[in-house]
């Protein structure tokens, strides 16, 4: 059973810093792209940032030189190091798999979600 479990969101100041983690089990991590996604209130949920087994990355524009994301396969887990916050970064962040293994097919998984909030 896949399972994503995102951790390390909360309350912070603008121009502030964050660091999300999210642990993965039931896949085979190092075959995985990994992502992070969000959602602000009213929205659609949206892509924040990708990242393959190696080190190739993809960011959104709106996040460009201020989010890293990056991964740990010892541990199943990839983060997204948020820097420069801004109050329209608040959003509830998803961390996402993709993977075409179990069908051959591209299937996603999301975790629960966790809560940024961007004060100004």
């Amino acid at each position: 059973q896949v399972q994503l479990v995102e951790s390390g969101g909360g309350l912070v100041q603008a121009g502030g810093s964050l660091r999300l983690s999210c642990v993965a089990s039931g896949v085979i991590f190092r075959l995985n792209v990994m992502g992070w996604y969000r959602q602000a209130p009213g929205k659609q949920r949206e892509l924040v940032a990708t990242i393959r087994s190696g080190i190739s990355s993809n960011y959104a524009d709106a996040v460009k030189g201020r989010f890293t994301i990056s991964r740990d396969n010892t541990k199943n887990t990839v983060y997204l190091q948020m820097n420069s916050l801004k109050p329209e970064d608040t959003a509830v962040y998803y961390c996402n798999t993709r993977t075409t293994y179990f069908s051959g097919r591209p299937e996603d998984y999301w975790g629960q979600g966790t809560q940024v909030t961007v004060s100004s």
